[in-house]
């Protein structure tokens, strides 16, 4: 790694330390990093779990169709999308497996205690947990497609009360006890929204979210 890598790898490490996402590791194992540049110009911390994907058995589980997704939003006029916080790292790793995510660097080994990306049945894991957490809104009002949900509704005034009803279930859904908000720009958002009239585009509601 270049000098710019190594110091953004140190960086990067010891934020994901003090989250709580990782712990060093002694191990004869690991697999390697390498750094992916964002859009933004900042760089992503990768590991490259391709051996270990090798050997793992794939969960099956459908991701869904896009097109059968976009069938789902006829007559929707209202939409809003929540980009879920950290992503995977929301969900942990059970004690018996945590020693497979096991990465090695220049500054020592570590393993994950929360599922990092990279791995074969993330997005499938994700995507499971994710639908039954909003099964009794599915097909209703919300599309779930691994992180990304999207609340859709024919009315302002629907849209408001499936985002409320989403909120709630984020709060039951939260093993931290962290209350989902609802921020004063959101608030501002769907005030302004209702002033508007014009059904021939889509506008979002909300502006950031944070889970």
């Amino acid at each position: 790694m270049a000098l710019t890598e190594l110091k953004e790898l140190k960086e990067q490490l010891q934020d994901t330390l003090n989250k709580g996402f990782i712990r060093p590791r002694t191990s004869p194992w690991g697999a390697p990093v390498l750094f992916i540049k964002n859009k933004d110009g900042s760089m992503r911390l990768y590991i490259d779990y391709r051996q270990l994907n090798k050997v793992t058995v794939c969960n099956k589980y459908p991701l869904p169709r896009i097109d059968d997704l976009f069938d789902q939003l006829q007559g929707a006029k209202k939409f809003s999308k929540i980009d879920l916080r950290f992503g995977y790292h929301q969900l942990h790793i059970g004690g018996e497996e945590i020693f497979r995510t096991t990465f090695r660097t220049r500054y020592g080994h570590y393993e994950f205690l929360v599922m990092p990306f990279g791995l074969t049945n993330a997005p499938a894991t994700f995507m499971d947990i994710m639908n039954t957490v909003f099964k009794p809104y599915l097909d209703r009002f919300v599309i779930v497609f691994i992180d990304d949900i999207l609340v859709y509704s024919r009315t302002y005034e629907d849209h408001e009360q499936h985002l409320r009803m989403d909120s709630c279930t984020f709060d039951k859904a939260n093993k931290k006890n962290v209350k989902f908000q609802w921020f004063e720009a959101c608030e501002q958002s769907f005030k302004a929204q209702g002033k508007f009239d014009n059904y021939s585009s889509i506008s979002t509601s909300v502006g950031n979210w944070r889970i």
